[in-house]
């Protein structure tokens, strides 16, 4: 096996994790919507104030004296109050994660967009199943994106089946990998 089949191989593991990792948080979010974006959102804003705190105290300890280029001071306050803000702001941030799902969710129908018109260069079979999945998902990023008063159950639900789209894509890209060669 070459070095590129290798990279290949490994990059399909790890996509393979990030799609039931994915599927796993649309699961939680089907089950648990409520507080499970009350939980994030306090995790976020708790992380945040914790490398806030870090920053500010590196800042205060640090021993070098015409260091004008070090700017944990600055880092540390903004996330603090960036923490601050995602923990009182739990509701918004909601929103927010919306968005950034459905952001994540067209990007990742680009990317197997990109990879099925690959295929197609080099002739594989499959190359047809992954550009429908790859619209499949682009629908569902864009509907979670667009869509305001999407619940976050839909959200869940969205994310579930776009990742077991991505699952199925990985699987099949994995099993075909040989034919790139």
């Amino acid at each position: 096996m070459n070095y590129l089949e290798k990279l290949f191989k490994k990059s399909g593991w790890i996509s393979i994790v990030e799609s039931i990792i994915f599927a796993i948080l649309g699961i939680i979010l089907i089950w648990k919507p409520e507080g499970t974006v009350k939980t994030i959102s306090y995790l976020l804003g708790m992380i945040f104030i914790v490398i806030g705190i870090f920053k500010v105290v590196h800042y205060l300890t640090a021993k070098e004296k015409y260091n004008f280029y070090n700017y944990d001071l600055v880092y540390g306050l903004m996330a603090i109050v960036i923490g601050i803000v995602t923990i009182v702001c739990s509701n918004t941030i909601g929103s927010i994660f919306r968005i950034i799902i459905g952001i994540w969710i067209t990007y990742s129908s680009f990317v197997r967009l990109n990879l099925s018109l690959e295929l197609k260069k080099i002739q594989s079979s499959v190359w047809i199943s992954g550009l429908v999945l790859s619209i499949i998902m682009l629908i569902c990023g864009l509907y979670v994106i667009m869509n305001s008063g999407a619940v976050v159950v839909t959200i869940g639900i969205i994310m579930t089946i776009s990742s077991i789209i991505d699952l199925i894509e990985n699987i099949i890209f994995m099993k075909n990998v040989k034919e790139l060669f």
